[in-house]
């Protein structure tokens, strides 16, 4: 098994509805994504994907979050832009973009911090 991973960033704000302290007020992030592939084959070059493919479909996901108001962007109008939310959400929008019968998602990691994280990955 091959494992790839890219890493992206984005800047954003928003709120987490519900919590109790800082967190609750209007405050942003400089997110950094890790992206994480797998595939159980190459192609006839000897990549599993290329990185480029990979990065492009990550730009087009995260460009809806870049320098946007989370708690505006759908479903996180309905559920809070948490770390953890985020990663799922973004996972789910790779997984529709580059999943094929070789190559997906394995896990993506959302680090809102130089110290704190989310990963969220499907067994």
């Amino acid at each position: 098994m091959y494992e790839l991973v890219i890493k992206e960033s984005f800047a954003s704000a928003h709120q987490l509805r519900g919590y109790k302290g800082k967190c609750e007020n209007l405050h942003g992030h400089n997110w950094k994504v890790e992206i994480y592939v797998m595939s159980e084959t190459l192609n006839e070059i000897g990549l599993a994907m290329d990185f480029l493919d990979i990065k492009k479909e990550a730009r087009v996901i995260l460009q809806q979050l870049d320098h946007h108001f989370l708690n505006d962007v759908f479903p996180f109008t309905e559920i809070n832009p948490s770390s953890e939310n985020i990663a799922r959400w973004i996972y789910d929008g790779m997984s529709k973009r580059i999943n094929t019968e070789n190559v997906f998602v394995s896990r993506v990691t959302v680090w809102e911090s130089d110290t704190a994280a989310a990963t969220y990955f499907e067994e």
